[in-house]
């Protein structure tokens, strides 16, 4: 299980400056082939093989990949609708809730494919918007730290160890600033729905001085040189590229209850050419596909017909009931309105600045 986990890949923050379109030529050599054009929030080196892959199979078809923000595939698929333009074929994007309120408000089209009735309930909302990846959050410690001490593996031990180590550890906890990170703000949402005495973890974290940061690359360094002992809901796809390279950094998934995210793709109502964009889509979710991502992206693979490693079939098969997807839902979107959103944030500020 530690040796699947620590494969995993993936960069969840890209850069802030938008990357210029990437083209992929037609394999078949026809400078004429219809272009698939893609808005990806998957940085592009990242989604070469995927890439090829699907051109491998379809020869007869260029790709224009367009590696973006997840704000601005949403701002920029409702503007080029909203004006009557073409935009995107398919879009993929790690932020589950703009994903679904693009097919919520009609930004979506349907798409009935193959894959559709075997896909997970949860993972598949109205044929129109389709979770592709399965990435659990954990918790990251300092090995180091844990030499004579056990790991909290859920939130009752985290607050325990919390209080037990008090001025010890102070300063030295991590996690995300739901401010300004959308997956750490996803993480907390879903954390209120699913533990009832969220607010005591949060509010151990404020007693023991907790950092927030924006990104997880700056709470995993952190951790891998020892100045932080603890990172609490960090992305686990990202946290074992550390984990990898890191022999310092140490992986639990809690054993209350684990939230897993995903990445979701959809055809844009307003696709240029939404067959082509369907066919990515299909072959997104095929077997060969999903075998890709698992096995060269190292990014765990929702398909049912997929097993082995990097897999929601192995985690599932491994922790069951623990695991906690996000469903693919209109229920996302609750956090999309502005007042819920500033009174968790507003709450959030005032547990840890009481403490």
């Amino acid at each position: 299980m530690k040796r699947a986990y620590v494969l995993l890949l993936l960069c969840l923050w890209p850069v802030a400056t938008l990357a210029d379109p990437v083209f992929y030529p037609a394999k078949s050599g026809n400078a004429d082939a219809p272009v698939l054009t893609v808005y990806s929030s998957l940085d592009e080196p990242l989604a070469q093989p995927m890439i090829r892959g699907f051109q491998d199979a379809n020869p007869d078809i260029a790709v224009k990949y367009e590696d973006m923000l997840t704000g601005d595939i949403y701002d920029r698929i409702v503007r080029e609708t909203d004006a009557g333009k073409k935009t995107a074929d398919f879009a993929f994007s790690s932020a589950m809730d703009l994903q679904v309120k693009l097919s919520n408000d009609g930004y979506a089209q349907v798409s009935n494919l193959p894959m559709s009735a075997a896909w997970p309930k949860w993972a598949n909302w109205r044929n129109t918007a389709y979770a592709l990846t399965f990435e659990p959050a954990v918790f990251v410690y300092h090995k180091p730290s844990f030499a004579h001490e056990p790991v909290p593996s859920s939130r009752a031990e985290f607050v325990d160890y919390l209080k037990r180590k008090g001025n010890e550890v102070y300063g030295r906890i991590g996690t995300y600033d739901i401010e300004r990170s959308g997956v750490g703000f996803l993480f907390m949402a879903r954390d209120q729905e699913q533990f009832g005495d969220i607010w005591s973890v949060i509010g151990a974290m404020g007693a023991a001085g907790v950092k927030l940061y924006s990104t997880s690359s700056a709470i995993l360094e952190r951790v891998a040189d020892g100045r932080f002992v603890l990172g609490y809901n960090i992305l686990g796809s990202y946290a074992a590229d550390w984990a990898s390279r890191y022999p310092d950094v140490g992986i639990v998934l809690p054993k209350d209850y684990t939230v897993v995210m995903s990445r979701i793709g959809l055809v844009p109502q307003a696709a240029a050419e939404p067959e082509l964009g369907r066919r990515y889509l299909t072959f997104f979710m095929s077997r060969e596909g999903q075998t890709i991502m698992a096995r060269e992206l190292q990014i765990p693979a929702v398909s049912p017909e997929v097993a082995g490693e990097n897999t929601a079939n192995t985690l599932q098969e491994l922790l069951g009931a623990q695991l906690r997807p996000v469903p693919v839902s209109p229920g996302l979107m609750v956090y999309l309105d502005q007042v819920k959103r500033a009174r968790l944030i507003a709450h959030w500020n005032e547990v840890l600045r009481t403490q």
